[in-house]
């Protein structure tokens, strides 16, 4: 098989908890955001906030890698929906009622 094409190729390519990983975090994203830009990573999932959002969960994020936006899920870990789905709403939110933009 070549290269994969698609994201669902992509993640089929993959077996055990990094598929697992994948498996978990794209429906929920895909759930709130049917329109989110989806990009693949062979050691890791990183789920992309803008700086307000990722800084709102600081707290909650302490067990996770990091950046100005991105929120690195190694796999291998649980995948933390919850906190997930909390802060996809707080990117929604502060979207739609605020008017805050990408970065």
């Amino acid at each position: 098989m070549g290269k994969p094409q698609t994201i669902d190729e992509y993640i089929e390519g993959f077996e055990g908890q990094a598929r697992e990983v994948l498996e978990q975090v794209r429906p929920l994203t895909l759930e709130a955001v049917p329109a989110a830009n989806e990009a693949s990573h062979a050691k890791h999932a990183n789920v992309v906030f803008t700086p307000s959002t990722r800084e709102a969960f600081d707290a909650d994020l302490a067990d996770f890698t990091t950046g100005k936006g991105p929120v690195k899920l190694p796999y291998g870990r649980p995948v933390p929906g919850d906190l997930l789905r909390q802060m996809i709403a707080f990117r929604v939110r502060e979207h739609e009622d605020d008017g805050v933009l990408w970065m």
